[in-house]
């Protein structure tokens, strides 16, 4: 039987669901307060930055990375495995990746390594509700030759991933009731039956779920559902399947029908902070119909048409923004530069997002 829920420390969470992005415990422009005005249920934070600005010390002293913030939601971490790519495949910072782990320098005669079980201890540190496995990412365009390797060594490393969990499991005594779930991340590429390959070997070492991973979108700009048709094929029914970073609506709507339901995504709080903010095409909530062409749009608060609007920004949307101020307030906030327009566009479009999700919930419901 396919995942109904998702098991949070502090209550079930109904499927499916999508967990912004607070990236270094924190949702930028907005608090967590705010966060559940949104009825947003959970949240991404990212290993491989609190790993190295906060450390496993200070978890320890507040207990985990919820009490740290605040936040009494669900909690997602990530492994760092896409951070890797960006920082030292890129070349943003000095590193290079081997089998024991990713060899960092952040400073001269400073040497730092992230192994897959120092990512799982840390993640555990953090005390979320489901901790993802380091994996090697795939990067985009490679040959098939790189694309094995990368493949090769994300199985390898989930092997040492899950041993890791396990002994920790032990030694804290967690039932399989208490302890989080773990992640495993498909790679491959554009190699489906790399990716085949990939899956079929996770499910062997055994995890709660798989994670898309690698880049989702193509060489052309278009989301890459053949990968994603070939990891929902290959999960196990009663595995979680979660859309890493896939957060254009339209692809979410996609992917749920395969039956993808966990997601994240920075896309609609960093478009919120650039005055991008995404508005159902209908007159009420109730009328809102995924299924049709075009369900939604953007709306750019500086057109200038908008300077003396006294209209909300969206009638199909109950946020803070929609329900108590009008469009040229809002143009009027963006225009001078004050945080607040930061902040109730990031409400607004994290409350389209957790609108996305209940509509999403409503037709699984039809079925």
């Amino acid at each position: 039987m396919a995942q109904q829920f998702f098991k949070s420390r502090n209550g079930n969470i109904p499927l499916p669901v999508f967990f912004p992005d607070a990236t270094r415990a924190v949702v930028r422009s907005i608090d967590t307060s705010d966060l559940e005005e949104t009825k947003t249920t959970g949240i991404l934070v990212n290993t491989f930055h609190l790993w190295r600005e906060l450390g496993p010390a200070m978890m320890k002293k507040f207990a985990g990375i919820g009490n740290f913030m605040g936040w009494g939601g669900g909690i997602i971490s990530d492994s760092g495995g896409f951070q890797v790519m960006s920082v030292v495949k890129s070349g943003a910072m000095k590193g290079k990746v081997t089998d024991e782990g990713v060899i960092f320098y952040p400073a001269r005669n400073r040497k730092v390594v992230l192994t897959p079980e120092e990512s799982i201890r840390f993640q555990m540190s953090l005390k979320t509700d489901m901790v993802v496995v380091l994996d090697d990412f795939t990067d985009p365009g490679v040959g098939r030759e790189k694309a094995e390797e990368s493949v090769e060594r994300t199985i390898t490393w989930a092997i040492r991933s899950k041993d890791e969990f396990l002994r920790i499991c032990k030694k804290e005594k967690l039932s399989k009731k208490d302890r989080p779930y773990i992640l495993g991340v498909v790679q491959g590429g554009r190699f489906q039956d790399l990716r085949k390959y990939c899956a079929e070997s996770l499910v062997k070492i055994g995890f709660d779920g798989f994670g898309y991973g690698g880049w989702p979108m193509t060489e052309k700009g278009k989301f890459d559902f053949d990968s994603a048709k070939t990891i929902a094929e290959s999960a196990p029914e009663n595995y979680f399947l979660y859309g890493l970073g896939v957060g254009k609506p339209d692809d979410i709507t996609a992917c749920a029908r395969l039956g993808y339901n966990i997601f994240d995504c920075v896309l609609p709080t960093r478009d919120a902070r650039h005055g991008r903010l995404y508005v159902y095409n209908f007159k009420s909530i109730a009328e809102i119909d995924l299924t049709k062409p075009n369900f939604y749009s953007f709306y750019n608060p500086l057109g200038e048409k908008h300077f003396s609007d006294d209209s909300p920004v969206s009638s199909a949307c109950d946020c803070l923004l929609c329900t108590k101020y009008s469009k040229a307030y809002l143009a009027h906030l963006f225009r001078v530069g004050d945080f607040t327009a930061g902040r109730l566009a990031t409400i607004h479009n994290l409350r389209f997002y957790s609108i996305l999700m209940e509509k999403l919930r409503e037709a699984l419901d039809r079925k």
